[in-house]
């Protein structure tokens, strides 16, 4: 199980942010990514990936959001960041502002608009049905 941490992007005990990933938001749909490798190899999840030396964690989310599906994402909005395991620390953001035509990279096994409610039925990540309340609650509330 993932645990949650109240202030997105701030670092954890000793521990910043090494992973981010993103909700891409469309009306009420948000873009799921299958995972093609381990880690979650066969889980649907939000697309994103590991911290490189020398980028911010913004900077991390909008890079893999591009190596993974080949969109431009902006006006990242900070969701949350959880734990995923002993090694990683997740920092989630969200949005409604992104551009391009996807293109999966050999990393996604498959891809979908879903609405949360579709989501129970697939086998995704740890907390993935609340990670998606919280998203789309950043943009309910304004």
């Amino acid at each position: 199980r993932s645990e949650w941490h109240p202030e997105p992007g701030k670092a954890v005990g000793l521990m910043a942010p090494n992973a981010a990933s993103v909700a891409p938001l469309r009306g009420s749909e948000v873009l799921l990514i299958q995972r093609a490798f381990e880690p979650y190899g066969g889980l649907w999840t939000l697309p994103g990936g590991r911290h490189e030396p020398g980028e911010t964690i913004e900077a991390t989310a909008v890079r893999e959001i591009r190596e993974e599906l080949a969109l431009d994402v902006f006006e990242l909005r900070p969701v949350l960041a959880m734990r995923l395991g002993s090694g990683f620390l997740l920092q989630v953001f969200a949005t409604r502002t992104f551009e391009g035509d996807i293109k999966p990279s050999p990393e996604i096994a498959d891809w979908r608009w879903l609405e949360p409610g579709q989501i129970a039925s697939l086998p995704t990540t740890p907390d993935l049905a609340d990670v998606l309340r919280r998203a789309f609650g950043l943009f309910e509330a304004g």
